[in-house]
């Protein structure tokens, strides 16, 4: 089954490049030009992944982002101006799970959202790992992609529920930052270890009644993370 791709940029030039390209490697492409549009269609379509440009009419791309985030855990890969630090780091505290600087090669797009979605299907796909996971009051769905805490859901973006994924399969295992980049986001993911720092961050204030002061995600400090099993 091909995938289906959302592309939301004003720039018509570049959405037509994209969705070219895209189809020609067999993908279904969606395109909206304007914030509201995107989140529109995002909810009424469904989508594999999303091509979100920061820079947008009606709605940023963090703020559309953020509203993707209430309804669905789709991966978001953001464009950003290129070398704006602050873009990439505040598309990862709304909710993107990559993001690709402008200008950029159609290769590398194309290589990211490959990326990510393989990593997808092998998760959904793993008929060797348990498809439950619970430990204490929490329970993961791994073939649903939920997270439950005393049957609550959690709503988690793709890369946090990953993250959380890894760190439950392996309990009490410290996990360095370097590590948790090579193994959730690729050995070439051109990011560095501050993406890890966001999402755990951002993965706490979901699941964690205390964040400052956590139940589930401890830090080893001047090591990595682990998922605390007594």
């Amino acid at each position: 089954m091909s995938k289906k791709v959302l592309v939301v940029d004003d720039e018509k030039l570049i959405v037509k490049g994209i969705r070219f390209s895209l189809e020609q490697d067999g993908m279904q492409v969606d395109c909206a030009y304007d914030g509201e549009e995107a989140v529109q269609m995002a909810r009424a379509g469904e989508y594999d992944i999303v091509l979100l440009d920061v820079m947008l009419p009606k709605l940023t791309g963090f703020e559309v982002c953020q509203q993707i985030r209430e309804f669905s855990n789709v991966p978001v890969i953001m464009l950003t101006a290129k070398g704006d630090d602050m873009d990439k780091i505040l598309g990862l505290e709304y909710g993107a799970d990559d993001y690709i600087t402008k200008p950029f090669n159609i290769l590398e797009v194309k290589a990211r959202i490959k990326a990510i979605m393989r990593r997808v299907d092998s998760a959904k796909n793993d008929n060797a790992a348990p498809k439950v996971i619970e430990i204490g009051d929490m329970r993961l769905d791994c073939e649903g992609r939920r997270v439950y805490i005393r049957d609550k859901e959690i709503g988690l973006t793709a890369k946090e529920f990953e993250v959380l994924e890894l760190l439950m399969r392996n309990p009490n295992k410290v996990y360095s930052r370097e590590s948790l980049l090579k193994i959730v986001w690729g050995t070439d993911y051109p990011g560095d270890v501050r993406t890890v720092d966001v999402h755990i961050r951002r993965l706490r204030e979901k699941i964690e009644t205390n964040p400052s002061d956590p139940k589930y995600v401890h830090t080893k400090w001047g090591v990595g993370y682990y998922f605390l099993c007594v």
